[in-house]
């Protein structure tokens, strides 16, 4: 299923605040929550954004190595859940051929939103995390939250 970063948000939890991205899916009136640490949240709106500190972030130089290798990052998919975790992978081509590389969904997010690359959602995977999209509309944008430097 094609997809795309709606937003990256605060839920509010007995806890306290704990950012999720919010995936919206095409044709598709629910959304996909990804709850994740507050840094994963920093970097996937810092490339949203494309908020430049002067200096590259862990994704930031992460893609210019892979930039410089000659290779680029050609779409990621949250592609299983396995014990309630997201799993996802990057597909990246290089000049040898096409790659297929496991990683964390939030990791796999920040680099799509510094590259604009294709997100995929596997159709079980969202079937299982699939919530309404009236649930996260209403909670606050991390970047009205956090001020970035």
């Amino acid at each position: 299923m094609k997809a795309h970063i709606d937003a990256v948000r605060l839920a509010q939890t007995p806890e306290g605040a704990v950012p999720v991205v919010v995936i919206g899916v095409e044709e598709e009136p629910d959304v996909l929550p990804i709850f994740i640490g507050f840094t994963e949240a920093d970097a996937i709106s810092r490339g949203i954004e494309a908020t430049d500190i002067g200096r590259p972030l862990t994704h930031d130089l992460l893609l210019d190595i892979i930039e410089e290798l000659g290779c680029r990052v050609s779409g990621i998919a949250i592609s299983g859940i396995k014990d309630d975790t997201y799993l996802a992978d990057i597909m990246i081509d290089t000049p040898r051929g096409s790659v297929t590389i496991d990683a964390r969904p939030s990791d796999s997010l920040a680099l799509a939103a510094r590259t604009n690359a294709p997100i995929q959602v596997d159709d079980t995977v969202f079937e299982r995390g699939r919530r309404d999209s009236e649930e996260f509309a209403s909670l606050t944008r991390l970047r009205d939250a956090v001020e970035y430097r």
